[in-house]
C-alpha cells in the first residue's frame, strides 16, 4: 500500500478490525520510511459493475467517485466520515440487489439524494444543485420548498 505522504511502499499494518457492519476491513497502517500513519479500507467486489453515464459512455462503478460526491456535498457540515462510508454501503446493497450488470448513472443519484435527504438537508441541496443542474434561483427555491413539505 502506498504512503499518502511519502508515496512509499514500504508499509505495515499496525491495526486490523472489522468496519461497516461486517462489510469491510479497517486498517490502520504505518509508513516505514517516513512514519505517518494513515487508514485504509478493504472491501469485496462482488461483480464488475457499469455505469451508463447520460451521455452513452460506459465505465466502470468507482466506489471513490461516490464518497468523493459526498464528502463534497457535506463539505463542513456536522456529518461523521464513518456515517459518509455507512451510506455508501447502503447504497452499494440497493445496487447490488436492482442492477443486472449495469446501470444507469441518473439512477445512482437518485439514490444519493434520498440518502442525502435523511442525512442532512444542506448537504442534500447542495448535491442537488449539482446533480439536476440548477440553472437559477427559482430553481433553488423550488427545490427547497419541496423539501420544506
Amino acid at each position: 500500500m502506498k504512503c499518502p505522504f511519502c508515496e512509499s511502499i514500504e508499509t505495515k499494518v499496525v491495526d486490523s478490525r472489522s468496519a461497516q457492519k461486517n462489510n469491510a476491513i479497517r486498517r490502520r497502517r504505518e509508513c516505514l520510511d517516513c512514519g505517518h500513519r494513515f487508514t485504509t479500507y478493504e472491501y469485496v467486489v462482488e461483480y464488475p459493475l457499469t455505469i451508463i453515464k447520460n451521455d452513452g459512455r460506459r465505465e466502470e462503478y468507482d466506489r471513490q467517485k461516490l464518497l468523493d460526491s459526498l464528502r463534497i456535498a457535506c463539505n463542513k457540515r456536522p456529518v461523521p466520515a464513518d456515517k459518509l462510508e455507512s451510506v455508501v454501503i447502503d447504497i452499494e446493497k440497493e445496487i447490488e440487489e436492482l442492477s443486472g450488470g449495469e446501470l444507469a448513472s441518473n439512477f445512482i443519484g437518485e439514490l444519493v439524494m434520498k440518502y442525502l435527504k435523511d442525512l442532512d438537508e444542506i448537504a442534500y441541496i447542495r448535491f442537488a444543485s449539482v446533480y439536476k443542474k440548477f440553472k437559477d434561483l427559482d430553481e433553488f427555491k423550488d427545490q427547497i420548498d419541496k423539501l420544506a413539505t
